[in-house]
């Protein structure tokens, strides 16, 4: 639902935000006409202190002034968004995106690594604020021997077991595209991950007419170099839009107790229930049933550990410099 607003002798345009770069935003608008655009005023964001007021992906009505620009003066309700702490500003977040249907988590087991509590981070966050993930394996032709392969079908099936949709995909050898992009046609979807995962080179190969800047992997750390500066939302030839974001240097958890933390991991919600006390944190108390579950393989321990670090508050910094 739009708020009310009323603007005497300029008529009303409607748009979505592709991309933001600090006071400016390009729009594009109803009548696909892209726009630059400044907002008119301040805007806050109830609930949350963020360092951005308007993001990718946010729906808006503006007015264009004589020079063909247009202000902004209303931000639609937003169905969903997902954040990030803010690096320079801790007590902020920065919204990465809003109005998604759909969110591609692209992650690597090598050149670079992602771990596990990175993965488990950013499916917590995206279950907090209702976003539907599918991970998705990229540089899946690196591993050709079978056993190696049995650890990374191994290390999918984690995942598999609790639910979450994975895709085993190569964007060099343009392996397992085609799926792809039936998985983003006519809908709104974010990708995200660590730089270096082949983010933009798996969204050139999704779509022939996007030429998105392809960075490389450097040799002295085995890490990627950043390529995206800000996230920007791409209109696919086919159908939909893509969200590429940056390649993603902290994922701190914002405006989440430490009550609620078992209840974003999927496999805990669901028997969380069954412990002794109502107040359980699953930490060291008698009868915790998800220690149990923990201890029998029907939680596996790496996502226990993700748990773990996150109620202990450890902060989960990579950094590509």
């Amino acid at each position: 639902m739009l708020y009310k607003t009323i603007v005497i002798g300029k008529s009303i345009l409607k748009g979505v935000v592709l991309k933001s770069t600090g006071s400016w935003y390009i729009v594009l608008s109803e009548e696909e006409k892209v726009l630059e655009c400044r907002i008119k005023g301040l805007f806050r964001t109830k609930g949350i202190k963020t360092t951005n007021p308007i993001t990718v992906g946010d729906k808006v009505e503006f007015e264009l002034e004589d020079d063909g620009r247009g202000v902004i003066h209303v931000i639609a309700d937003r169905k969903n968004y997902i954040i990030r702490k803010s690096i320079n500003l801790s007590k902020q977040s920065h919204i990465i995106a809003a109005n998604m249907d759909q969110a591609f988590l692209i992650v690597t087991l090598a050149m670079p690594r992602t771990s596990t509590g990175f993965i488990d981070r950013f499916l917590l966050t995206a279950e907090a604020y209702h976003i539907p993930v599918s991970i998705i394996f990229n540089k899946i032709d690196l591993f050709d021997d079978v056993e190696v392969m049995k650890k990374v079908d191994d290390f999918i099936g984690v995942y598999q077991q609790i639910g979450y949709n994975c895709y085993k995909v190569s964007a060099t050898q343009n392996t397992g595209i085609d799926i792809l992009k039936q998985l983003t046609k006519d809908k709104t979807t974010l990708i995200s991950g660590h730089s270096g995962v082949g983010k933009s080179t798996l969204i050139n190969n999704m779509d022939s007419k996007l030429d998105l800047r392809v960075g490389q992997i450097s040799d002295a750390h085995n890490k990627g170099k950043h390529t995206t500066t800000f996230a920007e939302m791409h209109i696919l030839s086919y159908g939909g839009f893509i969200i590429d974001t940056p390649g993603i240097k902290e994922l701190g958890l914002v405006d989440m107790q430490k009550e609620e933390i078992s209840d974003y991991f999927s496999e805990m919600r669901a028997i969380r229930n069954n412990c002794k006390f109502n107040n359980c944190l699953h930490l060291n108390e008698p009868k915790c049933a998800i220690i149990a579950a923990v201890e029998v393989g029907e939680i596996a321990v790496s996502r226990y550990n993700s748990y773990l670090g996150i109620m202990n508050g450890e902060e989960l910094e990579i950094t590509y410099e």
